[in-house]
């Protein structure tokens, strides 16, 4: 299996739990280039398209609000977008969410 340049995984801080079911979209500067759905693990494992990484701005957007409603809770963000660069071409981006139905935050993970 080839390693992925960029990959993301959702923990649901209220649960504890990898957060399954959820739509992810990666852009490379505004322009659509894959969107995978999170597994059992909270993880994209394949995008929807190969995509070579470049030196270049790309946003990572997680459809939460659904994923709320699936649990019964309402929703405070619909969607989150996380924008991020990359000029380290050899290197592995790994960005991860930490979410919660009122807050979240992430790094980059390893």
């Amino acid at each position: 299996m080839t390693r992925q340049a960029i990959t993301t995984h959702i923990l649901d801080l209220v649960t504890g739990r990898p957060a399954a079911g959820v739509v992810v979209q990666l852009f490379e500067s505004e322009k659509l280039l894959a969107s995978g759905l999170t597994d059992s693990d909270g993880r994209v494992l394949n995008w929807s398209d190969a995509f070579e990484l470049r030196s270049s701005t790309y946003k990572l957007v997680f459809s939460v609000g659904s994923y709320f409603l699936k649990q019964g809770l309402e929703p405070f963000y619909e969607d989150i977008a996380i924008a991020f660069r990359t000029s380290e071409l050899e290197n592995h981006y790994h960005v991860p969410l930490l979410l919660s139905h009122y807050g979240y935050s992430t790094y980059r993970g390893s």
